[in-house]
């Protein structure tokens, strides 16, 4: 693997660079990081209509579905200049989990009702997997799915879910079967959030905020032709979606992000009339995160190398989740050190300057919401299992 940029990679570089600069303007910044005032989605879709109008909001799709056709190494370089300047991620659920599911299994109706308006960011979508006693044994999933005619009468309920407030649409695992193995009869379902019997209820987190709910479905009909691919199969189209979602959490530029900033408020934060960047013991734990962190970046290389030969990620993807939350657990957890008891403050109407620390508040809230990045996406134990079966054999 050639790790050294080509004149036309660097060429590609400066063109990023030249689009975040232009595009991404301090005003939807803000928008985008102050949740409190309700704009994050409006923010984010306009965004990411920006990405589309350039061409660039699915560099992972097959170009024949709208995808840009980048190399590996340019998917890298947009990775890196995203996360060097901060700028969120396109959210992952349409784009990143049913879009790819949908190209891969749906017909050719389903791929062109979908597909064209995921890209436009016209349809929010939301993720119905998790359930009160199906978590990461998700296959033990129980919300229902029963054909009547030409319709699933749909009852049950899904949790955990990110963004549901916002969602037009939710891709759901449903149990169509309980008369085989539990794998075996379950399918995927595309549901409209707008279909009568779905009721949402807000989850509060302990960061303080409103980002996950409680989806239920109480006779909720959908058309069959909502269906994925076959009816008890949806298991298979789960595990190669979970398989996009693993890997694309390991976010190694928001990391790289994130330490970079660390490392800046450490200059500035001065104890004992030295700044803390220069203590010993807090220079030692900063060296093991970022060796860390570059052994991840390398290993995800090498995981992009095999896709972009034909491959698709496998059993490294578990690899790549487990490292990933690890190391932005352990940014987290740092940062939270830095401020100190700082960090014990809450939001008020302060200026940011008054309680000592203009970064102290976003630390407590990062650190708070990160603990639950090793359980989402399939817990980092469930993940270690899957890594001896599939690599040791065991």
């Amino acid at each position: 693997m050639d790790v050294n940029f080509t004149q036309e990679d660097l060429a590609f570089r400066d063109e990023v660079r030249t689009f975040f600069e232009e595009e991404y303007d301090f005003d939807l910044a803000k928008q985008l990081f102050n949740d409190r005032a309700g704009n994050y989605k409006s923010a984010i879709v306009a965004w990411q209509k920006k990405l589309h109008k350039k061409g660039w909001i699915a560099p992972g799709w097959p170009i024949e579905f709208g995808g840009s056709g980048w190399t590996v190494t340019q998917r890298y370089i947009f990775e890196c200049e995203r996360g060097r300047l901060g700028i969120p991620d396109a959210v992952p659920f349409g784009l990143k989990m049913v879009g790819p599911v949908i190209y891969t299994f749906g017909n050719e109706q389903q791929k062109e009702r979908f597909l064209p308006r995921i890209l436009r960011s016209d349809d929010w979508w939301c993720q119905g997997y998790s359930e009160p006693s199906a978590g990461s044994d998700l296959a033990s999933l129980q919300t229902s799915a029963e054909l009547v005619g030409d319709e699933y009468i749909v009852n049950g309920q899904k949790v955990w879910t990110t963004f549901a407030q916002f969602a037009d649409w939710i891709f759901c695992l449903v149990r169509t079967s309980k008369e085989i193995r539990k794998q075996q009869g379950i399918s995927f379902l595309l549901i409209d959030m707008k279909s009568p019997g779905v009721s949402i209820k807000p989850i509060i987190t302990i960061d303080g905020k409103h980002s996950l709910n409680e989806v239920l479905f109480e006779d909720v009909k959908v058309p069959v032709e909502n269906l994925i691919g076959e009816q008890d199969q949806g298991w298979t189209y789960a595990k190669a979606l979970l398989i996009h979602e693993r890997a694309g959490i390991a976010e190694v530029a928001d990391s790289r992000s994130s330490l970079n900033a660390l490392k800046a408020q450490a200059a500035d934060e001065i104890c004992g009339g030295t700044a803390i960047i220069e203590d010993p013991v807090f220079q030692m734990r900063l060296s093991d995160i970022e060796t860390e962190l570059m052994a991840l970046e390398y290993t995800e290389l090498r995981v992009l190398a095999s896709m972009a030969e034909g491959g698709m990620p496998g059993p490294e993807s578990s690899f790549l989740k487990i490292k990933g939350t690890e190391i932005r657990q352990a940014i987290s957890e740092l940062a939270l050190q830095l401020v100190a008891y700082y960090g014990g403050a809450l939001d008020t109407n302060l200026e940011p300057g008054v309680l000592g620390h203009d970064f102290a508040s976003q630390a407590r809230v990062n650190y708070m919401y990160g603990r639950a990045a090793s359980i989402y996406g399939g817990s980092n134990e469930v993940q270690r299992n899957v890594i001896a079966k599939m690599v040791l054999g065991v």
